[in-house]
């Protein structure tokens, strides 16, 4: 087991205590990660992702995706349609999964796609205006000319 101590982070950084919460919970869990369904995350811009889940054997109609609490789940359940069918040999898995990922701030998912077998979530961050970053003009004092004190205050 692997231990973590966020607290020098915690000195010099106000708010991330958000962060160290979730790292421990992720090394909590490290032994008992499942494997299973298979996934992919790729970056396909600058501010947008794709997570891309291999779920062969499920309809769309199986599946759930959903986003709470800045995660996102996406799960599945199988019906119960092999009635009647002998199987020699079952290699696609397909059971019940829960998959979570989760979301920083300001990601957003904007669709979900089921082809050929994979379940692909797309996501874009979008950064509100008042944290994009901006430019702030520097005035320049005109020479010769000082502030004056407002009546009453001292220096």
């Amino acid at each position: 087991m692997r231990n973590f101590d966020p607290t020098p982070l915690f000195r010099a950084s106000v708010g991330f205590d958000r962060i160290a919460d979730m790292m421990d919970r992720m090394l909590a869990a490290e032994p008992a990660q499942p494997t299973y369904p298979p996934y992919n995350i790729e970056k396909t811009d600058e501010n947008a992702y794709r997570i891309s889940v291999a779920v062969a054997g499920f309809t769309a109609d199986e599946m759930n995706v959903e986003v709470k609490d800045n995660a996102l789940v996406i799960s599945a359940r199988k019906t119960e349609e092999d009635e009647g069918r002998t199987y020699l040999h079952r290699g696609i898995a397909t059971r019940a999964f829960e998959r979570r990922f989760q979301l920083a701030d300001h990601v957003k998912v904007t669709g979900a796609t089921h082809a050929d077998g994979m379940l692909h979530v797309d996501l874009v961050r979008e950064i509100p205006e008042a944290l994009k970053p901006r430019r702030i003009e520097i005035s320049r004092s005109e020479p010769g000319r000082q502030s004056r004190l407002v009546e009453g205050e001292a220096a």
